[in-house]
């Protein structure tokens, strides 16, 4: 099928059959799609593989103070303090973010360090059990824990004491139910539980006084 315009002076001759006209937005589709990817490309050169065992710059904000270091991109926050800043507080316990014992605050909130990359804290203020202290002075929530015997073994303790200080800032008085809840993710196997739970209502007494 064709359309055709007259001839006349001041007007161009248009025609047009079902195949040309296919065929030009075939044409035009594909110029579209190559210029989009134009850009995608650029972006794909810009990433770089890094190798197995090879390290890259991180800096690190722990209990307020600036760290930089080189870090495997697949080495644990927990790894890092542990191993490579020496701040031990943080416990390993399951590796696989079921006990708590590594427990952290990353800005502010709690998490479990064996499931946290050292690459993605870079710019969060994290905050382990060493830095809830005053100084020398034990933080309100650690003096809260020795009033309350609310430990036995002690190797969770760590975890619980920073679980405890998140809650606390994210509730100053949390009731019953709240602090079950928000100390759900750290496991005793002492069984301290009860203990645990007075002692961070004492703990949100003394920060509240």
């Amino acid at each position: 099928m064709t359309d055709t315009h007259s001839n006349e002076p001041g007007q161009s001759s248009f025609r047009c059959n079902r195949r040309g006209f296919i065929k030009g937005m075939g044409l035009g589709a594909m110029a579209i799609s190559l210029e989009c990817a134009a850009p995608r490309k650029v972006q794909a050169e810009e990433i770089r593989e890094v190798k197995a065992g090879e390290t890259l710059p991180v800096s690190l904000q722990v209990n307020g103070r600036s760290y930089r270091l080189l870090v495997e991109p697949r080495w644990t926050l927990l790894f890092v303090l542990r191993e490579k800043l020496g701040m031990t507080g943080s416990k390993e316990g399951c590796s696989r973010g079921e006990c708590g014992a590594c427990t952290v605050l990353i800005d502010g909130v709690p998490r479990y360090a064996c499931l946290t990359l050292a690459v993605e804290a870079q710019g969060s203020a994290i905050e382990t059990v060493e830095g809830v202290m005053h100084g020398e002075d034990l933080g309100p929530v650690q003096e809260a824990f020795l009033q309350e015997d609310a430990l036995q073994c002690g190797y969770c303790t760590p975890g619980q004491i920073v679980a405890a200080e998140g809650l606390l800032r994210a509730d100053p008085n949390p009731d019953d139910q709240a602090i079950r809840r928000g100390m759900s993710g750290n496991l005793c196997r002492c069984g301290a539980y009860d203990h645990i739970a007075r002692a961070v209502k004492v703990a949100a007494k003394r920060r509240s006084s």
